[in-house]
């Protein structure tokens, strides 16, 4: 149960990361994009790792 609680927290957490990318892209904002792709790879990274 408690992998489950956990797997919902980091599926809001992408979702969170998701979304203010398209507001990024939305706002024609490419570096901005950019920025938050890297921190979600460099978190993907260190979940993977950990």
């Amino acid at each position: 149960m408690e992998d489950m609680k956990e797997f919902v927290a980091y599926c809001r957490k992408l979702l969170r990361a998701l979304s203010k990318i398209e507001n990024a892209l939305e706002e024609n904002n490419v570096e901005l994009a950019k920025e938050l792709v890297r921190e979600l790879k460099e978190d993907a990274e260190r979940d993977i790792e950990a």
